[in-house]
């Protein structure tokens, strides 16, 4: 019997913290060697063994930041439910 493997969705919110322009903040040389190294050491510790995970670094600009949160609180919490 063949097992199945599931693609689930998760996310992981953060910020940084800078006097520099954002667009001299972030490295954009990254390699595909470093990106594993990332996904791999993210799976050991957040994971339980055997899951792998892919990542997809983004940054929101710091003027859409407010609604990107509130879309994340959305999409955690449920939108419209009252507490």
């Amino acid at each position: 019997m063949e097992e199945q493997m599931y693609a689930v969705p998760f996310s992981l919110v953060g910020f940084f913290f800078t006097s520099k322009p954002i667009e001299q903040s972030i490295r954009s040389d990254l390699t595909p060697e470093e990106m594993e190294k990332l996904q791999e050491i993210l799976a050991r510790f957040l994971f339980t063994e055997d899951i792998k995970i892919a990542l997809y670094p983004s940054v929101v600009p710091p003027d859409q930041a407010e609604e990107a949160l509130e879309e994340l609180e959305d999409m955690m919490f449920g939108e419209g439910e009252e507490e």
